[in-house]
């Protein structure tokens, strides 16, 4: 990530919540004043996000290896980047899942489909997620 797009030191205590592999991390940023904690996704190349809960930003990193990274810069508020879309009805049901005000009931109504079948496609994108993430580390150790 550039340096210009990392946050000052006036923006609180950051500390590494998750390190994956291609320096792709989500850190903790404790700002004074704030209840608690928010996580940012950080990636060389990428903007980064805020999120008020690891379980989200963990979720938005899924995506970011499910896509084989993605940009969100230029997409504006509300649109989604290009290799989201591309990637697939579980991919873009998983990345709406970290929108603000989304949940898995809007996700089902939106799709036409019942909750469960939405936690199936999050579960689909949390798995090729985890494979691509243990190929690159098994590559990494030859």
């Amino acid at each position: 990530m550039a340096e210009s797009e990392q946050p000052d030191a006036s923006d609180g205590e950051r500390s590494v919540y998750r390190d994956y592999v291609l320096d792709v991390r989500i850190v903790a940023v404790e700002r004074p004043g704030d209840p608690g904690a928010r996580y940012r996704f950080e990636a060389p190349e990428h903007v980064g996000a805020e999120f008020d809960d690891p379980d989200t930003a963990e979720l938005y990193a899924d995506v970011y290896f499910d896509t084989n990274g993605f940009q969100e810069e230029g997409t504006g508020e509300r649109g989604v980047p290009p290799e989201v879309i591309q990637a697939g009805k579980d991919t873009m049901a998983a990345y709406f899942l970290t929108r603000p005000g989304i949940d898995r009931n809007w996700m089902a109504s939106f799709y036409g489909v019942k909750p469960t079948k939405i936690d199936r496609y999050v579960s689909w994108v949390r798995d090729r997620a985890e494979e691509i993430r243990e190929g690159v580390a098994e590559r990494d150790m030859e």
